[in-house]
């Protein structure tokens, strides 16, 4: 339980990057998304546990994406995972429902280590 993750980002190779340390780490990747309209989509059809979110779409911001995700599936625990770490954008994040903020560049071990403490 708690396993199945979804990841939006529009870069393909960060889309590559985060799966592998994903699946490395045993969870089942579900579905992936390279816009806020194509997440949506998938998210009715897949339901996630996990969805790893950028906040730079193209046809969306990730925060406006985080509060149409909430709202329509909100037993997802969300993650930003984005290069924008201004404290207001990470404080914005959690105060619309985002589970915990990874910075880009990451870690693998930071990934694994959010997964982890969301999954516990």
């Amino acid at each position: 339980m708690g396993r199945t993750v979804m990841i939006v980002d529009d870069a393909l190779f960060m889309r590559n990057i985060l799966r592998g340390i994903v699946l490395e780490k045993g969870y089942i990747v579900v579905s992936e998304a390279a816009s806020g309209i194509e997440a949506m989509k998938k998210l009715h059809s897949h339901h996630p546990d996990i969805i790893l979110l950028d906040i730079i779409l193209p046809d969306s911001n990730g925060l406006d994406l985080l509060q149409s995700i909430t709202a329509t599936s909100p037993e997802s625990k969300v993650v930003i995972c984005s290069g924008i770490g201004q404290e207001q954008v990470i404080q914005k994040a959690l105060e619309l429902g985002a589970k915990a903020f990874i910075q880009k560049p990451f870690t693998p071990e930071k990934v694994v280590e959010v997964l982890e403490s969301l999954v516990g």
